[in-house]
């Protein structure tokens, strides 16, 4: 590749300008990017493939009532998980980004911020473990007693873990942060296994999330010890730092809280409305698109603490416009297949079982692509202070799916919910741009070129996948189609230069080299 090509690859993936010879703080930065982005690229592998695994095996394994009973229970147990983080974990984050490197500091945060959890954590979890009879006598299920009561101890476990993964990613320790999330992985997955196969139901499938979660907590204690000393662990004394967290984790509790309501009003609303059943088809469907959202929970791994304003070296805002644009661009490519294989993905992936859960697959489209832009913004506006900013949107966007399910999942099922999921997230998701743009002089043009370009790239590729049909498909169907669909795609790109040809071959050079 010569010199003008690389400069324009690089100018188009949103640098600013190609930089002469780079300085140490430069370097330091892009291996720190670079190695963290191999580790959130191996969590996530991970992760993912553990969730895989773990979601299809409980969708077979207890039809859709079972699935829908242990869904529901996922879904008011959230309601919970509202009041146990109260945006404490974000706002330790957050300053501990702050004081990247200042190993005492940062100990001292974690100590505060855990003093906080355990209080309102465990005390959250024992009352929904306690009060578990009675939710289900609300919803006419006794059977949701049990897996609400094993939902209970998960959340105790995942609000921990959630603190500890904060202060990870907030100074770039992700090759620690794996080890953890490999034992709540595999321990989840094993004890699910195990306690269904033993006749458990949905009650084993949320007891082994309680035992995969506690096995994780088990080994991030050890680590967060040895990366920042065991004063992070000094519960009994304070270190001068609750009232600071607490301050900003108000704001933050309401627009998480805000932004996780409505992620499961849903279900809870299809349950109260419908039917158990309806919920297993309803959170089948949106379990799919769960994994998909997993490489840009890499992007926003990597990314968003580095959008924190730092003492010396202020906020990257040239990786985060190039990681805006990446996610646009990437997600753009998944719109047709959701939309024109829903029933062909339904069938290959969750059974015949499922085949009312393609029509809320294809509805989530809109979602899914949302959502990837939106899983960079929400956490870069948390490490910009913007959490108060964020509340009236956050705020709105509930009242939208609120309204939207209300109104039409009597009249029209399960699909309403994922179509008030979609509205809700038009809206949160500008707005948040909107947020960042002006706290770091963000531009926008660019994004919104990309936008327009990837949805006339998408329309293209749908109609090249109508061609191999929407039904039933053939394994050449399976393997033409897509590999025309995406050439269709990458050529609508290439042809109105939103992509080019250097830019293809920096990232297949890029890939190659992460890979070795």
């Amino acid at each position: 590749m010569n010199r003008r090509a690389k400069a324009d690859a690089l100018t188009r993936l949103g640098e600013a300008a190609v930089p002469a010879p780079p300085s140490p703080e430069d370097t330091v930065a892009s291996d720190s990017i670079a190695r963290n982005t191999v580790f959130a690229t191996a969590t996530t592998v991970l992760t993912a493939s553990f969730a895989v695994l773990l979601t299809l095996y409980l969708v077979r394994a207890l039809d859709p009532r079972g699935y829908g009973i242990y869904t529901l229970a996922l879904a008011v147990g959230a309601l919970f998980a509202l009041v146990m983080d109260f945006g404490i974990s974000s706002s330790a984050g957050r300053f501990i980004a702050e004081r990247r490197g200042d190993r005492s500091g940062i100990a001292a945060y974690i100590a505060d911020a855990l003093r906080l959890k355990v209080a309102i954590a465990g005390a959250v979890g024992l009352t929904l473990f306690a009060g578990a009879g009675v939710i289900a006598d609300l919803y006419s299920k006794s059977e949701l007693t049990w897996p609400l009561r094993g939902v209970a101890l998960a959340l105790i476990g995942s609000s921990v873990m959630q603190l500890y993964g904060a202060a990870l990613i907030a100074q770039g320790r992700l090759p620690v942060g794996f080890l953890m999330t490999l034992s709540q992985s595999g321990g989840f997955l094993v004890s699910a296994v195990l306690l269904i196969s033993a006749g458990a139901g949905a009650a084993g499938a949320a007891f082994g999330r309680a035992i995969g979660y506690g096995l994780g907590v088990a080994v991030g204690t050890v680590l967060i010890a040895r990366l920042f000393g065991r004063s992070a662990f000094a519960l009994r004394s304070g270190k001068g730092h609750v009232r600071q967290i607490a301050a900003y984790a108000g704001a933050l509790a309401l627009v998480e809280g805000a932004y996780l309501f409505f992620d499961q009003l849903d279900a809870l609303l299809i349950g109260a409305y419908l039917s158990e059943v309806a919920v297993g088809l309803f959170q089948a469907a949106f379990g799919l698109t769960v994994f998909m959202h997993y490489p840009a929970g890499i992007v926003a791994t990597t990314i968003a603490p580095r959008v924190a304003r730092h003492l010396e070296r202020g906020s990257d805002v040239r990786s985060f416009a190039a990681a805006i644009r990446y996610l646009i661009v990437g997600y753009g490519i998944l719109l047709a297949p959701i939309v024109v294989w829903a029933e062909p993905i339904v069938d290959l992936l969750l059974g015949s079982n499922y085949d009312r859960s393609a029509n809320v697959l294809r509805a989530f489209a809109p979602y899914v692509f949302l959502a990837a832009v939106g899983a960079l913004l929400s956490p870069a506006a948390n490490y910009l202070g913007q959490a108060r900013r964020r509340l009236p949107v956050a705020l709105v966007a509930v009242a939208i799916n609120l309204a939207v399910d209300i109104v039409f999942i009597p009249r029209i099922g399960i699909v309403a919910g994922a179509i008030g999921t979609d509205l809700a997230l038009a809206v949160y998701v500008p707005a948040h741009l909107w947020i960042c743009a002006r706290a770091v002089d963000l531009p926008l043009r660019p994004l919104g070129v990309a936008l327009l370009r990837s949805l006339l790239a998408a329309t293209a590729m749908a109609g090249t996948l109508l061609f191999f049909g929407t039904d039933e498909l053939s394994l050449v169907d399976w393997l033409a189609g897509s590999v025309a669909g995406v050439a269709v795609y990458l050529g609508v790109l290439l042809a109105t230069r939103e992509l080019s040809f250097a830019d293809l071959r920096t990232a297949v050079r890029v890939l190659r080299d992460r890979l070795r």
